[in-house]
């Protein structure tokens, strides 16, 4: 049961700084390249992707992304069944 503890720290302290170091990435582009910065995200509410950007190309851009995660979900669920 001890292993299974450690296991659970360890994953939550390695997707936490790698979010942390996401973050930093992304505040020190936009800081060096004032100019032209456009910004997206993606948020998914189960197999439903909700897409919001800057601009209309990487809003597309971003569903178009969504669209593909929500397809190779499908695929993935309705396969293991």
């Amino acid at each position: 049961m001890r292993t299974s503890e450690t296991f659970a720290k360890v994953g939550a302290t390695v997707t936490a700084v790698g979010f942390i170091v996401l973050l930093l990435g992304i505040l020190l582009t936009m800081t060096q390249h004032p100019v032209n910065n456009h910004i997206g995200g993606l948020i998914m509410l189960g197999p439903i992707p909700i897409a919001f950007g800057s601009s209309p190309e990487i809003t597309t851009n971003i569903l178009g992304i969504g669209l593909l995660i929500m397809i190779m979900y499908l695929f993935l669920w309705k396969t293991k069944r």
